[in-house]
């Protein structure tokens, strides 16, 4: 476990020094989608929330692997979690004219005008990940992303399994981002009529963010010496809770949700004690040609809420290194 999370905190340093220095928020596959368009080739653009994030790098790389099989241009634009850059990419993007744009909002509720730039200008919009908020659907095209409700209801479902006598537990979510807010809600489904069981000590903002997380789960531990689980909404909030169990030397249990390939190892190493799978290769794939489709003149369903799974450890041994 010590050898973990040696790794890691080298893997976040240089996370860290990405994100402070002045990286190029443009990707594109090798042709220069501000230029004008050659006539017939197909042009998309993906905004997501970050890219200082495995998962979205994981789209990204699969939005270019098809892009460059079906001869579409593809251009990437990360806010870094800047809701006002986001704002102004999503404009650019309206402006640029693309064929299909993808979007991960960094706030759930807060891109409406950006939604709206896009359909004043007939740009198809595919709300994959995290879903924008219910009374901003009618703005989307289409929604694709792992059934959150059903990963943390999963993982409920699993703690329940473990602690049959429930105990008191802490929850690390993220209340501004809609996909980790149905994780919650999904959670508390899965203890079902052992509920009561439960005492939810501590419930916080853990921000997604391995190094906001730590410090919090350290509170939660000081603060409640008969502790036995930790839900995180995410692998990163996860792995800052997984840290401070380490730290504390108890026996904390750590569920989380994502599967990436930093959870899958702290699966297979036992700092994680459960994790749900999240399938962001399976949403840039589907997105990419549900986005073909709709320009083929062929209908799309308006939600495709694709299946999570909890992943045992042998999963993840076979698997280690990659995202699903």
């Amino acid at each position: 476990m010590k050898n973990f999370f040696k790794a890691l905190s080298v893997t976040v340093l240089a996370l860290s020094l990405t994100a402070c220095g002045s990286a190029n928020n443009k990707a594109d596959t090798g042709n220069d989608s501000n230029a004008s368009k050659d006539e017939g080739t197909l042009s998309f653009a993906f905004l997501p929330n970050t890219q200082n994030n495995t998962f979205q790098t994981a789209m990204t790389k699969t939005y270019e692997k098809l892009a460059k099989e079906k001869g579409v241009k593809f251009t990437m634009l990360d806010p870094d979690y800047d809701l006002n850059k986001q704002m102004n990419q999503m404009s650019d993007a309206a402006n640029q004219g693309f064929d299909a744009v993808f979007v991960i909002p960094v706030d759930s509720a807060g891109i409406r005008q950006g939604l709206e730039q896009l359909n004043d200008k007939n740009i198809p919009v595919f709300n994959v990940d995290t879903a924008v908020i219910k009374d901003d659907r009618d703005l989307v095209d289409s929604v694709i992303a792992t059934d959150a409700f059903m990963a943390g209801k999963l993982m409920g479902e699993q703690m329940v399994n473990d602690f049959p006598n429930g105990g008191e537990i802490a929850i690390l979510d993220f209340p501004s981002n809609e996909s980790c807010v149905q994780r919650v809600a999904g959670f508390m489904e899965g203890l079902g009529d052992n509920k009561s069981k439960f005492n939810i000590v501590a419930q916080q903002d853990g921000k997604a963010a391995l190094d906001a997380s730590l410090p919090i789960a350290e509170d939660i531990i000081q603060a409640h010496p008969d502790l036995a689980a930790i839900f995180a909404i995410n692998d990163p909030s996860a792995l800052g809770a997984a840290a401070a169990v380490e730290a504390s030397g108890k026996n904390i249990g750590v569920y989380s949700i994502d599967a990436s390939p930093d959870g899958k190892a702290a699966l297979v190493d036992g700092s994680l004690k459960a994790v749900a799978a999240q399938v962001p290769i399976q949403i840039a794939e589907r997105s990419f040609n549900a986005a073909l489709d709709l320009m083929e003149g062929k209908e799309i369903e308006k939600e495709i809420l694709l299946p999570s799974h909890v992943v045992t450890k042998e999963m993840a041994e076979e698997t280690a290194g990659e995202w699903q």
